[in-house]
């Protein structure tokens, strides 16, 4: 299966956490966030799918804005981890990998029945 054909209520499951482990390293504008996700081969996610998200992440106290100049542009919105954000990304992550271990256990007996 190719990056662009992930099934979408896949991608709403993992897109908040995903998002938070990209803050993680920093702060970032929509745009760079964006692709960074495509980069780690999550495909495309639309502005329109991931603004809505960041403001959640803003109205929950675990993200903070920042309008920054543009360099003879104009000037980007950027989201940084709040220290609760922080501990949030750091705790989200550690629930999704245990669910992704729950996950994989039972879905990998599945491709052992298939041969």
């Amino acid at each position: 299966m190719i990056q662009e054909q992930w099934p979408s209520e896949w991608l709403r499951g993992v897109l908040g956490v995903c998002v938070l482990r990209v803050l993680l390293d920093g702060p970032s504008y929509g745009y760079a966030i964006i692709q960074r996700l495509a980069d780690a081969g999550l495909g495309e996610v639309k502005g329109g799918t991931l603004y809505p998200l960041l403001g959640r992440l803003e109205d929950a106290g675990h993200v903070e804005v920042e309008w920054r100049p543009g360099d003879g542009g104009p000037g980007r919105k950027y989201f940084a981890l709040t220290p609760s954000g922080r501990d949030h990304a750091l705790q989200q992550a550690s629930d999704w990998a245990a669910f992704a271990t729950v996950t994989r256990a039972l879905t990998d007996a599945a491709l052992e029945k298939k041969g």
